[in-house]
Order: C-alpha cells, then structure tokens, then sequence
C-alpha cells in the first residue's frame, strides 16, 4: 500500500464506433489503479490523497509529492513503458522532432541531438549510451494502450485534454534546463530514480513554457528523488529539472499533463463573442456605430473608454439572467481533439450495429455520456440569413487515437445538429440515467420518435441501438 505522501455537422453518422468498454487486467493481474470511473482512476492515482484535500490544498497551488512503498504498484507503473520498449517502436516507424526527441543539457541550456527522418533504434541507443543524452517520446498513449485507458479516463474527470511525455535519461545525465510549463503536471517514476529540484515560480500559472538561468531562479525549494511507484504534482509556472543520479540504473519517468489553455481567462475569450452578438441582436445601442477616425487614434478617447465600461456591464448584467450553454468553441475544440473511449484488440467486434429500433414505449440513454458535448451557436449554414441558433452535439467517438495531442495532424469534428426547440428534450437525455421516448420534453409524440431515431448512440432497455 502507499506509505506517504508530503507537500512537496449534420444529423447522420457514417461508420462503426465502439459500442461499449471493456475491462482487462494487466500482466500478472488485477490493475491496481480503479478504472470503474474517472473519478476512482483519479483518486486511486493520488492514493492516499483524498481528491478533496488534492483540489483544496494543492490543485494550482504547490506541489505533491507522493513516495509508496507498493510492489505491485511499481511493477504496474514500469510495465506503462520501458527503455527497451524503443526497439519495437522504432520498427512501428517514428521520426525524429514528431515522436522522438534527443537532447542534453548542456551549461544550462538544452542542446537537440536529433537527426533527420525517421528513427534507428541502433543510432538512438548509441546517443542514449555514449552521448548520455535523454530520449523524449511524444505522446505515447498513441502506441502504448495502458496509457491510453489511463488518459482516456483523466480527460473525462477533468474535462480537458490530456497529454504525456516519456523521459529517459541515462545515469549521471540531464536533459532539459530548468523551466516551467503552462500545463498542470502528473509525473509517474516507472524505471530507476530521478532526482528532481523544484523552484518558486516567477510566473505563477505561467501561460507558456519558458527556460529559466540558474541564476534568477537561487536555490531549489524542494529537492528529493523519486522511485518506481512514486507520483509528484506540480502546478503550471513551477520551475523544476531532473537528473539521473550516477552510479545508478537509467531513469524513465513520465510527465501526465493538463489544463492547457483551460483558464478562466481563456473562457471568458471563447464566450464573449457569442454574448456580444446575442446582445447586440436585442440592444441597438451596440449597433450604434463608433466615432469617426476612433481606429485611427493612437490612444483610446476617454469618451469610447466609457462607453466600453458600460457596454461591458451591460453584459454582466445580461449574462447573471442567462442559463443558455457557452463556450461552444472549446467544447468543440475538446471533443475534436481528446482520446476516444478505451476498448479492447481493433475495435471491430464491438462495433456492429445491433438493438432494436426505439419505440415510443422504449426506455433510452446515452452510452457515452463523458464523450459527449452540447453546444448551442449560429447556424453555419449561409443560405440561414437570420443565423438562427440551431444545437450542436459534439462526440469524440470516432477520434484517432493514433494522432491524439499532435498539434499539426488534421481532425473533423463528428456530431450532430438539432433544432433549438429540441434543447430541453436533449438536455433531458444528457442530464438521465434512463428516460423514456414518450415523456421526451417536445410537443408531439412524432418529434419524440423522431429524435429517439437519431443516430445518437443509444441503449434502448439493456440492448445497444446503433442506426
């Protein structure tokens, strides 16, 4: 057991989609991390943390720092991803700056290693041994399926992308100088020991990642090592670098990442617009045009500066009576870009389409809530010149895997669209366990049916209904 812890797009579908999760157990069995829930995976994760002291105490604030004593537990984290696992991986074809980075710190500053194209398991293991450089392979929940079920979860408890990094870094050697991120890290020891120096932030909740000269950040206020087993927190803005202790066996750890751009900051920017436009439409005061020559002023007049500040309580005002959905964008932006559920083998064998038809009598509910957002915004259409809102239902159902957190690859957004008038019934559905077809808040027992037959991925009584 863990023996301390310290501060420190349109209406139809194309194509299969899983249909339901299934539970494996590891090599040499049972987990020992609670894959029941997002939130058992979470507090398993922390144990003996309990999640409410985590976010009360810790959560963008200082560090955690949790050493176990768990056989078990170190077992399971090492099997997460090993040094050797690189061998394989390069013969799955990876390439140097997209999934593998090699580099050493170097005087305090990071000195890159890669070659071009793709990479050779010999040559790396030459830099690894003889360079003492540290590896850093992006992403691995791409290739890696245990992580891929443990960041599934982690992105349905927080409600935000989440990311890893592998770090492995021979005895004796560092790879990166000190900095700071602008994620929340979750650092998992899986082989040998790390030695780590946290630093105070000069950038607390820093916004992005910055290096940082020995010299402006003085003395760590942490310092400890960790070990197969063990978990460290940080909030963003925390300066830290690591070491592998000499005389020792390699390290690989690996940085579990969240909350980037997931601020208040950042949703504020996302909703203002949408209330901007709706109050304009109802105030004909916005609709007013702006002094003349105001865009060739160097400095903002007085005279529009107040009329701003009015305008932006004006809003306030409008938005403490409103219960309408925000933040359109990011949910979209999330349900694009996260995992899909975790399932076994390819997939094909959950994904054929079965079930009954709903009736009106039929009972139905969402399979996969957690992957699903709702979403309220303008029509795209262009022939809509009134731009009436119409509902949007994003799912992250028929997400690749394979390009998860990569930035450059390109993604579609798989969903459906609804009309406004369908809110409260879809609101309904998200918000229950089970509901039945005719109690469905719309006015016709037609428009119930017709919504039960949507391609929304239903259990109809205990049986998968997939149109």
């Amino acid at each position: 057991m863990p023996k301390k812890a310290k501060p420190a797009a349109n209406g139809q579908e194309e194509g299969p989609v899983p249909c339901k999760q299934v539970k494996v157990e590891v090599a040499g069995g049972p987990s020992p991390l609670n894959f029941d829930s997002p939130s058992g995976l979470f507090e398993s994760l922390i144990s003996p943390v309990k999640a409410e002291t985590f976010f009360q105490e810790f959560w963008e604030q200082k560090p955690l720092l949790i050493q176990r004593d768990d056989l078990a537990l170190a077992t399971y984290y090492q099997s997460l991803f090993r040094l050797s696992d690189l061998k394989s991986l390069c013969r799955q074809g990876v390439y140097y700056g997209r999934d593998v980075n090699v580099c050493r710190c170097v005087s305090g500053k990071k000195k890159v290693l890669n070659k071009d194209g793709k990479v050779h398991f010999l040559q790396l293991r030459k830099d690894f041994d003889q360079k003492r450089a540290t590896i850093q392979f992006h992403q691995p929940q791409r290739f890696k399926d245990e992580l891929w079920r443990i960041q599934e979860k982690l992105e349905c408890y927080f409600g935000s992308l989440v990311g890893s990094n592998v770090y492995m870094t021979p005895a004796g050697a560092q790879g990166l100088p000190p900095h700071y991120d602008d994620v929340e890290v979750f650092i998992l020891q899986l082989e040998g020991e790390k030695h780590w120096r946290l630093y105070r932030p000069t950038v607390p909740l820093a916004r992005e990642y910055s290096v940082e000269a020995e010299d402006r950040i003085g003395r760590p206020a942490q310092e400890f090592t960790l070990k197969p087993g063990d978990l460290l927190y940080f909030p963003r803005g925390t300066i830290h670098q690591a070491d592998t202790p000499p005389g020792l066996a390699h390290s690989t750890h690996v940085t579990i990442s969240t909350y980037q751009g997931s601020s208040w900051g950042d949703f504020l920017l996302d909703t203002i617009s949408g209330l901007v436009f709706d109050t304009a439409k109802a105030d004909v005061e916005l609709r007013a045009g702006i002094p003349r020559q105001l865009l060739l002023q160097v400095e903002t007049t007085a005279i529009a500066t107040r009329r701003l500040s009015g305008f932006l309580r004006m809003l306030a005002d409008r938005l403490e009576g409103t219960e309408e959905l925000l933040s359109a964008d990011m949910k979209k932006d999330f349900a694009m870009n996260r995992l899909p559920p975790y399932y076994v083998g390819d997939g094909a064998e959950l994904s054929t389409p079965g079930g009954q038809l709903p009736r009106l009598d039929s009972t139905v509910r969402l399979q996969f809530r957690d992957h699903v957002v709702l979403t309220v915004g303008p029509d795209p259409d262009p022939s809509d010149e009134t731009r009436e809102k119409v509902i949007y239902i994003y799912h992250s159902l028929k997400n690749k895997r394979e390009t998860h957190m990569m930035g450059s690859e390109e993604t579609e957004s798989h969903g459906l669209r609804f009309p406004l008038s369908h809110l409260d019934a879809l609101k309904q559905i998200w918000s229950s366990s089970a509901v039945s077809v005719k109690d469905l808040k719309l006015t016709t027992d037609e428009e119930k049916h017709s919504l039960a037959k949507k391609n929304l991925i239903f259990y109809v009584g205990d049986r998968v209904f997939i149109p």
